[in-house]
């Protein structure tokens, strides 16, 4: 998305207010994809958790093994030294845990580095929405005093 520098004393009130609309719905938005990475890298947190937890001591122990994030049925832990990832897209490898465990800790610190893009973009859009209001009040002090003089002329 190409960034345009907008002179906001340049628009008249009812430009400002589209330029308001737009950017509210593009806080909106970058705070809903916040949102969802955040969700994403606790779910990774949690495959992390999970691949330390498959150890010796589990081998032949029943589990419940998820099929959704609902629903879980009963398994047994045939093998501690691998683990099935879900690498995306509906592909899964088998890892080690310990691969699996580096793989999954690139994934949080990947969602990491969006997050924080997306963090000071937001900053940003915030600082840039201030402004504009600030600017929508003062033009909308202007138009009064302009208004207030008219009548009385």
């Amino acid at each position: 998305m190409a960034q345009q520098k907008i002179e906001l004393q340049d628009l008249d009130l009812q430009q400002l207010v589209e330029v308001k609309k737009q950017l509210e719905e593009e806080l909106s938005h970058l705070t809903s994809s916040f949102g969802q990475l955040k969700q994403a890298q606790n779910r990774f947190a949690d495959c992390i958790e999970s691949c330390k937890s498959v150890d010796a001591s589990n081998e032949d122990k029943t589990i419940l093994v998820p099929l959704t994030s609902s629903l879980y049925v009963p398994g047994k832990l045939a093998n501690v030294e691998k683990v099935i990832v879900d690498i995306g897209t509906g592909y899964y490898v088998e890892k080690t845990t310990e691969d699996a465990i580096k793989f999954y800790n690139g994934k949080v610190d990947f969602v990491k580095e969006n997050l924080d893009k997306i963090q000071a973009t937001v900053a940003q859009k915030q600082g840039n929405l201030r402004s504009l209001v600030d600017m929508m009040q003062y033009k909308m002090q202007i138009q009064q005093q302009e208004q207030k003089a008219a009548v009385k002329a």
